[in-house]
C-alpha cells in the first residue's frame, strides 16, 4: 500500500524526491501520511480536494481487496 501511494504521488508532483508516506499500525487498522515539498501541496490535494479524493478512493479499493482497513492523511 506504500508504495502505491508514493507511485501517485511521485507522478504527480514536481518533486518526487521530497515525498514521503510514514506508516501508522493500530488496533483499527493502517494510518498513512504522506508528506510533500511545499510547492507540490496544491496538486496533492487538487480543486476542491478532487485529487485527494481520488487517491483515498484509490488506496481504499486496494486495502478492499485485501480486506484491510486504512486511512490516508496528507501532512503539511
Amino acid at each position: 500500500m506504500k508504495e502505491l501511494i508514493e507511485l501517485v504521488a511521485k507522478k504527480i508532483t514536481e518533486h518526487p524526491e521530497d515525498v514521503q508516506v510514514r506508516v501508522i499500525e493500530s488496533d483499527e487498522g493502517q494510518q498513512y501520511e504522506l508528506r510533500v515539498h511545499p510547492d507540490d501541496m496544491g496538486k496533492v490535494i487538487g480543486k476542491d480536494g478532487k485529487t485527494a479524493k481520488a487517491l483515498r478512493s484509490i488506496v481504499g479499493a486496494a486495502a478492499a481487496k485485501q480486506e484491510l482497513h486504512v486511512g490516508l492523511t496528507i501532512v503539511e
